[in-house]
């Protein structure tokens, strides 16, 4: 009988595995753009920004009717839920290719600040949702003085 030294045998580690698993399942693995896999995607994209008195969140939401949006603060998230409504006037239309999604959608954005909800406002044009957002008097910067004796 042969005895093998304890330096020549590899302890497996079975969490060495799962570092490979995300590259198979990474879209760049099977030559899909991951653009690609965004283009199906209803959340919006926004732009979230603050002064020193307001929290500004710009969303944008092409092919949108403002009615079909709702708009929602509660415990520091502002929350936009929507429809994108398909318009069927296809009658007699062969569609060689169907790429604009329509449907339900949904975002829910963490706010850096404690905003004042019933201050906020909401505006809608060329297919961007702007809601403006002022700072609640706590969260406002405040200047402190100094006082010497």
């Amino acid at each position: 009988m042969e005895v093998t030294p304890m330096k020549t045998l590899v302890r497996w580690d079975p969490f060495a595995e799962i570092g490979g698993l995300s590259r198979v399942l990474d879209p760049a693995h099977w030559g899909v753009p991951t653009g690609y896999i965004r283009r199906f995607d209803l959340t919006p994209a926004v732009d979230l920004s603050e002064t020193d008195n307001e929290v500004v969140v710009k969303a944008s939401l092409p092919g949108v009717k403002a009615e079909d949006v709702d708009i929602s603060v509660n415990d520091g998230i502002l929350t936009v839920k929507g429809e994108k409504k398909y318009d069927d006037k296809t009658e007699g239309e062969n569609f060689y290719r169907r790429e604009i999604r329509y449907g339900a959608f949904s975002r829910s954005i963490p706010l850096p600040a404690a905003v004042d909800q019933d201050k906020a406002e909401a505006a809608f044009a060329d297919g961007v949702l702007t809601v403006t957002l002022p700072k609640s008097a706590e969260a406002k910067p405040k200047q402190i003085k100094i006082k010497s004796s």
